[in-house]
């Protein structure tokens, strides 16, 4: 069973944050959508502006001391246009849903946000080489006592849980949910990022989700009271997502990307953000 969430008003202070930090990462992401002065190896063919979609989540970009920029995804990009002479303007998305549909309308070239290459997906989306491995995880407080409501994937019978819409986590869902032979209730969200689900889990309006592992590590630090060591999946591959006939770009991005992998920055940022490799 799927569900959509619907928002309430107890999240308003969510909101607010996220339109200040969002906006934020929009005003340095403006400074740093400029062209390219080497174009001497112009990674999409005629050097045109290439928009890039890019999740506000901690695995692609967040604001950081409110005039810089940080974030796997982001880093990489700038690495990779610098590299290649190539002209990026950055759209920051909190909504996949809503950046998927725009990929497919052609307003997006590239969306790097959290999505698993599935066979769903291929049959929709072009992927890159892969980016960096990682795999889905649930989201849970533990209570007063320590103790967890779900120990393993067995206990997930019968239960609710909030994934991203169009995240791929709810197909998971569901396979798991024959895996054990039993109903698990997924609740769809189209409005918030992963980051903003785990937060809603940590502050109790929501009592289970999935998000992916790399993005449950990088802010679980900071909330000792959650706990993300139940996997949901297997390790999966983590590509960034362009238009199914976009295949010009796709190519000279993925020769790109195969060089850049094959260097000591590649695993330098690898090791900042405690992520997986993928060669």
């Amino acid at each position: 069973m799927t569900r959509l969430l619907q928002p309430k008003k107890g999240r308003a202070g969510l909101y607010v944050g996220l339109l200040l930090a969002v906006g934020a990462c929009m005003v340095c992401l403006l400074h740093c959508s400029t062209p390219r002065a080497d174009h001497s190896a112009d990674l999409r063919p005629g050097g045109d502006t290439v928009n890039v979609a890019i999740e506000y989540s901690p695995l692609a970009v967040m604001s950081a001391d409110g005039d810089s920029l940080t974030g796997f995804g982001y880093e990489l990009m700038e690495a990779l246009a610098a590299d290649n002479g190539l002209h990026v303007h950055y759209h920051p998305i909190v909504s996949l849903s809503n950046a998927l549909e725009r990929l497919d309308s052609g307003y997006f070239d590239i969306v790097i946000a959290e999505m698993p290459v599935t066979a769903e997906f291929r049959e929709r989306y072009r992927f890159t080489d892969p980016v960096f491995l990682d795999r889905q995880v649930l989201v849970q407080r533990r209570d007063m006592t320590g103790r967890l409501a779900v120990a393993n994937q067995l206990d997930l019978a019968r239960r609710g849980v909030t994934v991203v819409a169009r995240s791929g986590a709810d197909d998971r869902l569901r396979s798991l949910a024959r895996e054990i032979g039993d109903t698990i209730y997924v609740t769809s969200d189209s409005l918030h990022s992963p980051e903003q689900i785990f937060l809603l889990t940590a502050a109790g309006e929501i009592p289970l989700a999935v998000i992916n592992a790399s993005t449950a590590r990088a802010l679980a630090s900071d909330y000792p009271d959650m706990d993300i060591s139940t996997a949901v999946s297997f390790t999966q591959f983590r590509s960034w997502a362009l238009g199914r006939h976009n295949e010009a770009l796709s190519d000279t991005l993925d020769a790109a990307l195969r060089r850049f992998k094959d260097t000591a920055r590649y695993r330098a940022l690898i090791d900042k953000y405690g992520i997986s490799p993928a060669q």
